[in-house]
């Protein structure tokens, strides 16, 4: 573009006038000035069109302003092709609707913002299982069927059914003049035959075309289209004659350079009615790749690969039981066979075992029937983008040369000589991907911070891309070139091809304004890296955010670690938009409900590490309103911190910004009467009779204004203090009779007090929290006898504080006072098990303490801690359990509890009620929507019951009036009975309370 940029303002005043939604301000644009990839590039604005019409409006006043246009789906691109300098149009946010599946004729007809996985569960449900949508990239839950269009997206089952390009029978568009055109396989047309600009525009553009096709015979038929993967470039092999002007197919895999997608019919395939995953282990990828060959003999629907950085990630992170049922090796092949019925099926993945074993290279081969367990098997594929970014060895890895492709024959060759190339350049990388279709997701160790490091980046790539060309293979098998391969298209096209790829797009959009910089006219692959300039800082924080493996590497290095903690925690995010996805994990309940990028986990980082990298001073940064303002709705889940394979904590985040941002200001008046909650109950105990029958008056309208609470909400009754003492004492009487005090301040202990005779019994700590203590005290009694049952010795302790309404509100100086004290009152030299009633405040004991207090102490505390259903669910197969006072319900809908979700793992309470005997289980796989503090505050309620619509208030509504509610947690318990009145939240104690004339071991004491 040669004509001098407009101001910012004429372009956003001419979208403004034709009622288009714009938001210009620095956040949203922080927002959207980055994808998956490595590049930040902040645009002029971001659009969110509701109608084709504003679309059309869109281009028209960007055109006028000459202003560029980006497209964007779920902004999951890998090569950079979602930023841009102009306007970003972003499709997911409300056209996103499913116009028609029409199962006679197969197809289905969508606007662009559909996400993928959406589409195939609605074509399924459409069609009683016999059709599916599929293509499948392992982004499905959240990317969508226009981004899939741009990038010619493929997936884990491309080996049976190719690219998207295989799957798109017309697609509806918006060109850079306004003209709506429809691309089919024979041709162009105008979507309104009545719009005779558009007739006029389709009739030129078709003649171009067609003329351009027949100027390149030749080098189009030798160059493109050579193999299943070939995605680099524009796929003009379909304007040939042959191929009968298939204008749908060629404009698949466009990157939004031609037009903007408003609508597309998309192809659906028969569904497998039987179906079977053969998980095979092997010493390296290379000879992984090796018996692709033979692996493809068998017609699998899937041959998808990893290495064993990811599995040793999953682990770290998420547990060790996240990943299970994997073969020995130290690389895996996941294959999926289908067919007819389970018996063919299951003889097939037989033979194929006998053929492998036969070449000698597999170490080990299981067939996995259970659909669960595949499952859990394909998620450790699927998230290998984020989980390799930051890797248990406390490493980096970034993507750049992420999605080279070969035929799958040459695979074995391409890779050795890739790892060897590697070595050359001291790089490390963790290879997954689609190795049946030849097609390689490679992160490498890349350190993109340094000018060293980004030489090292441009050399090595040049010499990847040189050498995957030697090997007949293509730049990029499904992310697209974008910012990060189109300049190295030189590489692997002729002169004659490169120039058609710009006649092509010089027919669709003359002025070069869609997408500029991608496949035509390309910046070098190192312009607009994100992590280039950031300002070298030291951002002091309260938690300790040193990154894994930092000192090894500063002792490595010679250098002190880079970046600064708190810059490389808010850089963890990559932008794969895990946290955009409406279903799997709890992570992002702020996102499920307004389905706004700035209340995604994604959009809060992004908006942080502008903060990092723009504000002026360290301190102004801690100031910033925009950070602020993008981190008022995050729930502080703690789900981000699991779900998120790149394990972004944004609950720790927003409670250190927190910190710091109200740092002699005044707080949120929420932040007084909930953040210090544990006082006030403190009062309140002494007189809850009359704070009780205060709040049963108009009062208590007065007293929720006053304390910045909602009054939609009804407050819970108050206990007296000392009533969870009486509960417990209760249980404990006989043996009490006999106590004497123990070393431990403010702790009774039995005369001679021992561990039972029952199997598996132990000394144990319960520690009864303040939510516990102030609301539920019949659960701690509850508690004290299902241990005691079980053959536990139960000392309780009450006397310190985990700190965690502190936490949540960012009042850090008071949150850390308190749990050293509760490090120094529970380091008492045991290894005993400290269990917590509440989930919440085991959470905090767990993860929070020892980055709030850095101690040894801490840590050895820390690693005691377990909420109670945790200790519950390791009994299974080991305890004996006294039989509970009431029947046990045969069906149970479980609230999953996010903090206890996050760190004492994803299925705790389903294996607690397991342990319990509970048959039937449905989980509300979801934050409840009240999160501590945040569902009471009067700002919030409207949004925390948006959260509950989004999995609890489903769950109750369909669930039986026998079913009984799990709610472990104590804001779990309150939004169950404000969403339904006629249910009542239990905790897993009380669903196997054995009742106080249960006989067993006794409490050891209280406090």
């Amino acid at each position: 573009m040669t004509a001098a940029p407009v101001t910012e303002h004429a372009v956003i005043s001419r979208l403004r006038g034709s009622g288009v939604e714009v938001d210009a301000s620095e956040r949203r644009t922080s927002e959207y000035a980055y994808d998956a990839s490595n590049y930040r590039v902040r645009p002029l604005a971001a659009v969110f069109p509701r109608t084709v019409d504003d679309v059309v409006a869109t281009v028209r006043a960007c055109a006028d302003t000459r202003t560029p246009v980006v497209s964007r789906g779920g902004g999951t691109s890998m090569a950079g092709n979602a930023v841009g300098s102009g306007v970003v149009v972003d499709f997911s946010r409300h056209m996103n609707r499913i116009l028609e599946i029409d199962p006679g004729a197969g197809t289905a007809a969508v606007e662009p913002g559909v996400v993928l996985a959406t589409l195939t569960r609605e074509v399924e449900a459409a069609t009683g299982q016999r059709l599916t949508f599929a293509p499948d990239p392992s982004s499905k839950n959240r990317a969508t069927v226009g981004g899939a269009i741009g990038n010619d997206a493929c997936g884990n089952h491309s080996v049976r059914y190719g690219r998207t390009s295989d799957h798109t029978v017309e697609i509806d568009v918006v060109t850079a003049d306004g003209a709506r055109l429809t691309a089919t396989a024979t041709g162009l047309r105008a979507t309104d035959p009545d719009d005779r600009a558009s007739v006029l525009r389709a009739s030129e553009l078709s003649g171009e075309l067609r003329a351009l096709a027949r100027e390149h015979l030749a080098a189009f038929r030798l160059e493109l289209g050579r193999i299943p993967r070939q995605v680099s470039g524009y796929h003009l092999q379909n304007l040939l004659p042959e191929k009968g002007f298939d204008m749908a197919r060629a404009l698949v895999g466009s990157e939004g350079t031609c037009a903007l997608i408003v609508g597309a019919r998309m192809r659906l395939v028969p569904k497998p009615t039987s179906a079977l995953l053969v998980c095979l282990g092997y010493d390296t990828v290379v000879d992984a790749a090796r018996d692709v060959t033979t692996i493809l003999e068998f017609s699998p629907a899937a041959v998808e690969g990893t290495d064993k950085a990811i599995v040793e990630t999953m682990r770290w992170r998420r547990g060790p039981d996240s990943v299970t049922g994997l073969p020995d090796g130290n690389a895996w092949l996941f294959v999926d066979l289908d067919g007819d019925t389970r018996e063919a099926v299951a003889r097939q993945a037989d033979e194929l075992l006998a053929r492998l074993g036969g070449n000698g290279r597999l170490v080990e081969g299981i067939a996995v029937a259970d659909p669960e367990g595949r499952a859990n098997l394909w998620r450790v594929r699927e998230d290998g983008a984020g989980l390799s970014s930051r890797l248990a060895t406390g490493g980096e890895s970034w993507p750049g040369w992420e999605d080279s492709a070969v035929a799958p024959e040459n695979l074995a060759a391409y890779l050795a000589e890739l790892r060897t190339l590697m070595g050359e350049y001291d790089l490390d990388g963790v290879m997954y991907g689609h190795f049946g279709a030849g097609c390689m997701h490679i992160r490498i160790t890349f350190d993109l911070r340094t000018e060293r490091g980004r030489e090292v980046y441009r050399e090595f790539t040049r010499d990847a891309a040189r050498l995957v060309v030697r090997h007949g293979g293509s730049l990029s098998g499904e992310h697209g070139d974008g910012r990060a391969r189109s300049a190295l298209l030189p590489l692997m096209y002729s002169p004659e091809v490169l120039e058609a790829f710009a006649a092509f797009r010089r027919a669709w959009d003359p002025e070069g304004l869609l997408n500029p910089g991608s496949i035509v006219d390309p910046a070098p692959i190192d312009a607009h890296l994100a992590l280039e300039g950031v300002p070298d800082r030291q951002w002091r924080t309260s938690f300790d955010l040193q990154p894994v493996g930092a000192a090894e590497t500063a002792r490595e290095s010679g250098r002190d670690a880079q970046p600064d903690p708190w810059v490389h925690a808010v850089q963890g995010c990559i932008g794969v938009g895990r946290c955009r996805a409406d279903s799997g994990g709890v992570m992002c309940p702020s996102f499920r409900a307004t389905r706004d990028e700035k209340d995604s986990t994604r959009g809060r980082a992004r908006v942080l590490q502008d903060m990092v990298r723009g504000a002026a001073t360290v301190a102004e940064g801690w100031r910033s309103h925009d950070a602020r303002e993008a981190l008022d709705l995050c729930l502080s889940c703690k789900a981000c911190a699991t779900d998120c394979p790149a394990g972004v904590d944004m609950a720790t985040y927003k409670s250190e910004f927190f910190d710091h941002y109200y740092a002699r200001r005044l707080r949120p008046r929420s932040h007084y009467s909930l953040g210090w909650l544990p006082r006030w109950l403190g009062i309140a105990g002494r007189i809850a009779p009359l704070v009780n029958a205060i709040l049963a008056t108009p009062l208590r309208g007065l007293a929720a204004r006053l304390g910045g609470l909602t009054p939609h909400r009804a407050l819970p009754r108050f206990a007296r203090s000392g009533q969870w003492r009486r509960e417990v004492d209760d249980t404990a009487r006989p043996a009490l009779r006999t106590g004497v005090p123990s070393q431990r301040p403010g702790v009774l202990a039995p005369a001679g007090a021992h561990v039972a005779d029952a199997p598996g019994g132990q000394d144990v700590v319960l520690f009864v929290d303040t939510f516990t203590r102030g609301f539920r005290p019949e659960v701690a009694g509850a508690a004290a006898r299902v241990l005691a049952g079980a053959g536990d010795a139960v000392e309780c302790s009450a006397d310190v504080c985990c700190g965690l309404t502190w936490i949540s509100t960012g009042q850090l100086r008071t949150a850390k006072k308190l749990l050293t004290r509760a490090a120094a009152a529970l380091d008492d030299g045991s290894e005993r098990p400290i269990v917590v009633v509440e989930p919440s405040c085991a959470a905090a004991l767990r993860k929070d303490l020892p980055e709030l207090v850095p101690t040894e102490q801490a840590r050895r505390v820390a690693r005691r801690v377990t909420s109670f259903a945790a200790y519950v669910a390791s009994w299974a197969g080991e305890r004996h359990m006294a039989p509970p006072a009431a029947p046990v319900p045969g069906r149970a809908v479980v609230q999953t509890h996010c903090h206890e979700y996050s760190v004492f793992g994803p299925a705790t309470q389903r294996r607690a009620l397991a342990v319990a005997g509970v048959a039937e289980v449905s989980e509300a796989n979801g934050c409840c929507g009240v999160a501590g503090n945040f569902g009471f505050e009067v700002e919030h309620y409207d949004v925390s019951m948006l959260v509950a619509e989004t999995s609890l208030a489903p769950a109750l509504r369909a669930a039986a009036p026998d079913t009984a509610v799990l709610t472990d947690g104590f804001s779990c318990a309150m939004q169950v009975g404000h969403v339904d009145p006629g249910a009542r939240g239990l905790h897993i104690a009380q669903i196997l309370d054995p009742g106080p004339a249960a006989t067993g071991p006794q409490p050891s004491g209280t406090a």
